[in-house]
């Protein structure tokens, strides 16, 4: 199984550019061309927050029929930038969404379990999981201890280095933590909102945050950074599923370049 992540594109309604620069509709357009073109093609698409900018409805209806060009089923979960009702409105006949309350919910059609988590705090640029959130992720956990799971949330709930998205990021980190530890079977955790591609060893797994096809906040390790972007190369990630059993992650690449170029001859000699 191949699964593909999509995270914060940002689109504005009528194709504005984010921040007077950033084409994100185009980004986004590309992206899924993209993910559609590769062979084989992801199974599955997880999106995983800030798919707007502001959370409208004139967004959303903007956003939704470019993920509708995915040739294969996508799940989405908020982010800050989402309003969870606006989505939950916009995405009505996607089956997986609750109709009240959080936007958590697992999938169970494929090898690999996915659980998307709600962690948006309403007119917060910080996620968090309250008891209520902790609560269900154990219940849900605890169904099924063995097949290969894979959750993915917006708000990351690790330390990166860049100073003015740490402060942004999920708190009640060390609850998480602790429902993750005991549950062997969550190989991997994809969050989104710092736009880069970061990778960590996070309660015994592997956690993970995705480039986004848009623009990258810019990568400043030095204590309190200035906020910018970068407009970066566009990637996205795959996730996949080898025949142990165990998840491993890849960054793919948007746009034109070149090769694949061969490294032998016909004849099986090294091209020199």
């Amino acid at each position: 199984m191949i699964i593909a992540q999509i995270t914060d594109p940002h689109i504005k309604a009528n194709g504005q550019l984010a921040y007077q620069k950033v084409d994100t509709v185009a980004g986004l357009t590309a992206c899924v061309a993209h993910l559609n073109s590769l062979k084989p093609r992801p199974d599955a698409v997880v999106m995983s927050g800030d798919l707007t900018d502001f959370g409208t409805p004139d967004e959303y209806a903007f956003a939704r029929p470019i993920l509708d060009e995915l040739s294969m089923p996508y799940f989405v979960v908020p982010g800050n930038h989402d309003e969870r009702e606006a989505m939950r409105q916009a995405f009505a006949d996607h089956s997986y969404l609750p109709s009240a309350g959080f936007l958590n919910y697992a999938i169970e059609d494929h090898p690999v379990r996915l659980i998307g988590l709600d962690t948006l705090v309403s007119g917060e640029a910080y996620g968090n999981m309250c008891q209520e959130r902790l609560d269900w992720l154990a219940a849900c956990l605890n169904q099924d201890r063995d097949k290969p799971t894979l959750m993915f949330m917006h708000h990351p709930p690790f330390i990166t280095g860049i100073g003015h998205m740490d402060w942004q990021n999920c708190r009640n980190n060390e609850a998480l933590g602790e429902i993750i530890a005991r549950h062997r079977q969550v190989q991997m955790i994809l969050c989104g909102h710092v736009h880069r591609a970061i990778e960590t060893r996070w309660a015994g797994t592997i956690a993970s945050i995705g480039p986004s096809p848009c623009h990258a906040v810019a990568l400043d390790l030095v204590e309190n950074p200035v906020p910018a972007f970068a407009l970066e190369p566009a990637a996205t990630r795959l996730v996949y599923l080898n025949e142990d059993n165990h998840l491993i992650g890849h960054l793919s690449f948007i746009g034109e370049f070149g090769g694949p170029y061969p490294f032998f001859n016909g004849d099986g000699s090294l091209i020199d």
